[in-house]
């Protein structure tokens, strides 16, 4: 049986990797590893939330879910301004989210936490490629709990296929925030926006 990437230590013989690519004209290099999501490539789901997402400067973001940290170091290249958490419970991941911000000189927050359970803090949004293959419980979990760590008026932006599950994570969106919005809709993928409404 393959081991999953959603684990907590890696038992699969450690493979380096070093992959280019290139965002909003911005030319990014970061070592991948064997055992952590997509190691060879930018994944297409990744591809599409980093060239669609809303990022604002000086937004505290949460990179939910970081892999190597693709999606949350991209962003911190082009937007220096934001303050940067990146969170995964695979810790071969982190090693080299830690790896990749070091290889930039940058300054993020690094968490091991599987979904939410190490993290205090509250975001200005919550950047998310769910791991759908670790089951949609789990991914409906990530959406609820999402709620309680934006800061009002954040927003949870989401990434998925839309004929493979990203129908049902979308609906669970609006169930917990009452809102939900398709912001993008290209390959088979949507990217989808929920807003903490400040009632």
């Amino acid at each position: 049986m393959t081991e999953h990437y959603y684990t907590e230590k890696p038992s699969s013989e450690l493979k380096i990797y070093k992959i280019k690519f290139n965002i909003r004209n911005k030319d990014i290099e970061l070592f991948t590893a064997s055992g952590v999501f997509s190691p060879r490539e930018l994944d297409t789901g990744s591809a599409i939330l980093l060239k669609n997402c809303i990022i604002n400067d000086n937004w505290k973001v949460l990179d939910l879910g970081c892999g190597y940290g693709i999606v949350g170091i991209s962003l911190k290249l082009l937007f220096p301004s934001i303050d940067l958490t990146l969170s995964d419970i695979n810790e071969r991941a982190l090693d080299f989210t830690r790896k990749n911000l070091k290889r930039y000189n940058l300054k993020a927050s690094v968490i091991k936490s599987d979904s939410f359970a190490n993290i205090k803090d509250k975001f200005d949004t919550i950047l998310l490629n769910p791991p759908q293959t670790a089951g949609k419980q789990l991914c409906f979990n990530m959406i609820e709990k999402s709620k309680e760590h934006l800061n009002p008026d954040g927003i949870l932006q989401l990434v998925a296929r839309h004929n493979k599950g990203g129908k049902d994570l979308s609906k669970k969106m609006f169930e917990v925030f009452g809102n939900v919005k398709e912001i993008t809709k290209t390959a088979g993928f949507r990217v989808y926006v929920s807003k903490l409404e400040n009632k």
